[in-house]
């Protein structure tokens, strides 16, 4: 018996949702689309403040700062969520166990809505002053609260319930969140920055994408409690596979997971800024480029990263997701040689800079997510999974762009070579302790309890 037994796993309304939903035998795709669905809502959020912390907060909530300034400062604000992740996480943990999953997921994502979309409301620093900053900041933590709280934990889920053989191609499945919420961001950016004039987009065409944020996050809370009250769902949350544990005793038992976690995907999440909201950042103070056309370069970028991420399902189910992200990371640092030479290059240069370094992207960051979550024992997976990912974006991603923009406006694009493969290192040396490391573990798994053998052969066939 659990020493949490007594802690409540799922609330009244949640069975008797499931109860409701017996009759409804979920289809293969259902489950996928769910997942597809509440990972895109997600990053369109970032990516929305991402996008407006290059063209908007710099004259808008900073006008008092020079241009380069003003969007440094932006990016500082910008990493507030990624501090704030790892503490949504833990506190929407025991949202968890006292009240459920359904309501953790709704008010993680309700959150999530709320904050984007009260940007959308922001008076600028001309209007009431240092206040603006103030209420930005905290909007921008409520956003990485929300995420942390967001975590249901069915990436790593998808892939270790597939079986061996297609294991990488679950896995890739929720990355494609990525990809599909930076064009939908992306893309609404680009229409009002085309079709407004300065002063308009300004004035208030800006605050659309952040508006419409809540309704996309409705969408995706409906689509995400769809699987909360599937029977596979229950089966798995009966079985204790997706409990969220106490943090410390997790730390004290299998903290040294976490770490290799974090550090895994390091060299993938370094490069994900990098290629989405730091050329952005220089194309249009020093490219001489408009925002606007910029954005669908990276639209087309988006998608071929999308293809990239498929790509990785297909690959990895043949050499295996460990040494693709080995390979992820090689590419990276090949790539990493190329940026200043691509992106300080004309309209071509830039735009090879952005389809290449997408595709890429897509091929390491299709198995970033998770690829060694199965160290994990069952009893600890979920709370270990959630805090390293939370951890990897912290460390790889959430200073990437104003550590790129002050290096790169400082010293030269040459220094942002680094960077990237400071994350390489870090990735390649994770990936080797992991193998030493699994490699010294002695006696076998965990046993799951009964029923879990049937459940990973009956899940993911109908998962296809």
């Amino acid at each position: 018996m659990s020493a949490n037994q007594g802690v409540p796993s799922s609330t009244p309304v949640e069975r008797d949702a499931r109860l409701v939903s017996t009759d409804h035998r979920v289809a293969p795709g259902e489950i996928a689309l769910g997942v597809v669905i509440g990972r895109t809502a997600e990053f369109f959020d970032f990516f929305v403040y991402g996008i407006g912390s290059v063209l908007v907060f710099p004259r808008v909530v900073f006008p008092f700062a020079d241009p380069v300034t003003g969007t440094l400062y932006s990016f500082m604000v910008f990493a507030l969520a990624f501090l704030a992740r790892p503490v949504g996480s833990i506190v929407f943990m025991n949202v968890d166990q006292l009240y459920g999953r359904g309501v953790k997921l709704t008010s993680a994502m309700l959150l999530l809505g709320f904050s984007t979309a009260a940007i959308s409301f922001l008076p600028g620093y001309d209007q009431i002053g240092g206040a603006s900053i103030a209420l930005l900041g905290l909007f921008r933590i409520g956003q990485g609260l929300a995420l942390g709280g967001a975590w249901d934990g069915l990436a790593s889920l998808l892939a270790l319930n597939a079986p061996p053989n297609h294991r990488g191609w679950y896995a890739m499945v929720p990355q494609l969140g990525a990809p599909l919420g930076f064009l939908l961001a992306s893309g609404l950016f680009a229409y009002f920055i085309l079709n407004l004039s300065t002063d308009d987009f300004l004035e208030w065409g800006w605050r659309f994408p952040f508006y419409v944020a809540f309704t996309i996050n409705v969408v995706a809370l409906f689509a995400r409690l769809r699987l909360v009250v599937t029977d596979e769902y229950s089966t798995l949350l009966d079985q204790r596979e997706l409990e969220p544990t106490s943090v410390a005793d997790m730390f004290t038992a299998q903290g040294r997971y976490v770490i290799i976690g974090a550090f895994a995907p390091l060299a993938s999440f370094a490069l994900f800024h990098l290629v989405t909201i730091f050329p952005l950042s220089w194309v249009t103070l020093f490219g001489h480029r408009t925002g606007g056309g910029f954005l669908l370069t990276q639209c087309a970028g988006a998608i071929v990263g999308a293809g990239g991420i498929v790509a990785s399902g297909i690959i990895a189910d043949r050499i295996g997701r460990r040494p693709l992200l080995a390979i992820g990371a090689g590419l990276i640092g090949l790539f990493s040689i190329a940026l200043p030479f691509l992106l300080g290059d004309g309209v071509s240069g830039q735009n090879a800079f952005i389809l290449l370094g997408f595709g890429v992207l897509g091929l390491s960051l299709g198995q970033a997510s998770g690829a060694v979550t199965s160290n994990f024992s069952r009893h600890y997976r979920y709370t270990g999974a959630a805090l390293s990912s939370d951890l990897a974006w912290l460390i790889g991603a959430g200073f990437a762009p104003v550590v790129a923009l002050g290096v790169a406006t400082r010293f030269g694009l040459n220094w942002v070579i680094l960077y990237l493969l400071s994350g390489v290192f870090w990735t390649l040396l994770a990936l080797l302790v992991n193998k030493l490391e699994t490699r010294d573990i002695s006696g076998p798994p965990a046993q799951a309890p009964s029923g879990r053998a049937s459940l990973g052969r009956n899940l993911a066939p109908r998962l296809r």
